[in-house]
């Protein structure tokens, strides 16, 4: 057996004023052959599991193009088709091939294309003809199309959020286009859209539990997989929206009934469902009236992994005002004030500018006294089973609080991200994080409680504030009567 793979992807933020052009892809993941390295990337982990398991089989693999950029905003589109092009030349060289792997994401927008996933799949199906198994793993906050649906044989995505089972969902992948390939299962896919935009943390009740029914439910009477397509509400292109997929062994079971079924109560659940967030000033309230730290504050509205800059200043703003020391904050993008701390070294004192670099959404720029309390080369984090860089980094202290200033724009997975620095984030009464969610697997273990923060930045949670042009309506929160029709 002959097995092709390749990989491209970002989540498209389309209301983020940073572009998604050629250097942020070499900056991010950018990899060609399987050349992964000793340690790679957490994008790399999918492409590794399907070449483990092909190998594992006996089976030829051809390793393409490896290409995924940090989230921020629309794709340059000659960046996009280059990448795309390349990808269909590679498959077009080592054809014949008996089943073609693709790791996406499902939130890639490029300036002429709303779904790249859709644009790529449709060209390899064109490339290897009707007969040969494609299979896609995708992102849960993914953009679902029927086209795309219809051009893949199977697509399995993430069920985790935070995103913990990647190379989980790569092995099912994998064991459903291999059966499909010797003729021991015909996946078949049905799609139902829930008409809802959210953000659904799974650790949490009652997607959980959701999460546990949909597991007990596959394996059983033809059902092969379920997904769930949270969507991403800050990408405005019509196919945005929560979905639910199952695939089912041909027609031994009732996929379009499962999924519409699924998708009806998950509807039920959509007021529990999403994180709880707080206005700024409340969540700093509950976060001071607490009786012990580590109190763990997500800036969720600066989130690096959401397509934000990651450069906001309204959370440390809030805190020094108010006095709030014992404190480490970070992740804040500023390459400037890095090499200034780099420059001044470790120990130096100095009056340094930070932040609010990339507009009104990144707040005012901070003038602070801080102090240099530790600059690292390459600085590296750990997170989702993989090493993470934050490029040259530098921790800085000012009114109590450890700041840590990065020149790669990354998120927070676990404390890592500040003990690189020598921050020890288990020693502080308050932990601000700038990301969404992804940070849970990591400091969940430290905190004593955990507020999601929904300050002013690129993510705004209230969607109906969201000037949404091409989102497909009616849609819930946005449409009192998204759901009339069933």
């Amino acid at each position: 057996m002959h097995l092709f793979t390749a990989s491209l992807g970002t989540e498209t933020n389309t209301f983020s004023p940073i572009p998604t052009g050629a250097q942020l892809f070499a900056d991010t993941a950018l990899v060609r052959g399987g050349a992964f390295g000793a340690t790679p990337s957490m994008f790399a982990l999918t492409m590794i599991e399907f070449r483990d398991r092909a190998q594992a089989n006996g089976w030829r693999v051809t390793e393409s193009l490896a290409a995924f950029a940090m989230p921020a905003g629309t794709t340059v589109q000659r960046v996009y088709e280059a990448f795309r092009d390349e990808i269909a030349d590679d498959l077009a060289k080592a054809m014949p091939v008996d089943a073609v792997l693709l790791s996406l994401h499902g939130a890639m927008v490029a300036e002429e294309t709303e779904s790249c996933e859709t644009d790529l799949v449709q060209r390899v199906r064109a490339i290897v003809g009707p007969g040969v198994p494609i299979g896609v793993e995708l992102d849960l906050h993914c953009h679902l199309t029927d086209e795309l649906v219809a051009a893949a044989s199977a697509i399995v995505i993430f069920k985790e959020y935070p995103h913990t089972d990647v190379r989980e969902r790569a092995a099912e992948l994998f064991d459903l286009v291999a059966a499909a390939v010797e003729g021991r299962a015909a996946p078949r896919m049905a799609l139902f859209d829930c008409r809802m935009l959210g953000l659904y943390p799974t650790t949490v009740e009652p997607m959980a539990s959701f999460l546990r029914k949909v597991r007990g439910l596959e394996g059983c009477d033809g059902v092969l997989s379920i997904s769930i397509a949270h969507g991403f509400p800050w990408g405005d292109v019509p196919q945005a929206g929560t979905r639910v997929l199952v695939v089912t062994d041909g027609d031994s079971a009732d996929g379009k009934g499962l999924a519409r079924t699924l998708g009806l109560e998950l509807r039920g659940l959509r007021p529990r469902i999403e994180a709880p967030w707080l206005p700024l000033e409340e969540a700093l309230d509950r976060a001071a009236a607490a009786p012990e730290g580590p109190i763990v504050l997500a800036d969720m509205a600066d989130n690096a992994g959401g397509g934000a800059p990651s450069d906001s200043t309204f959370v440390l703003r809030a805190m020094l005002e108010r006095g709030m020391g014992d404190a480490a904050l970070g992740c804040i993008w500023d390459p400037g004030a890095v090499a200034l701390c780099f420059e001044a070294g470790e120990g130096a004192r100095l009056k340094l500018r930070v932040g609010g670099k990339l507009g009104p959404m990144s707040g005012d720029p901070l003038d602070l006294d801080a102090t240099v309390t530790r600059v690292v080369r390459d600085a590296m984090q750990e997170g989702l089973g993989a090493s993470v860089s934050m490029g040259d980094s530098a921790a800085i202290r000012c009114g109590g609080i450890d700041v840590v200033l990065i020149s790669k724009r990354a998120q927070p997975f676990s404390p890592s991200a500040f003990t690189s620095l020598r921050v020890d984030p288990a020693t502080r009464r308050y932990v601000v994080v700038k990301s969404m969610n992804h940070f849970r697997a990591g400091f969940e273990p430290i905190a004593k409680a955990i507020l999601y923060v929904a300050a002013p930045g690129a993510i705004d949670f209230d969607y109906r504030r969201i000037a949404y042009a091409r989102v497909r309506r009616p849609i819930y929160p946005l449409d009192p009567d998204a759901w009339a029709a069933p």
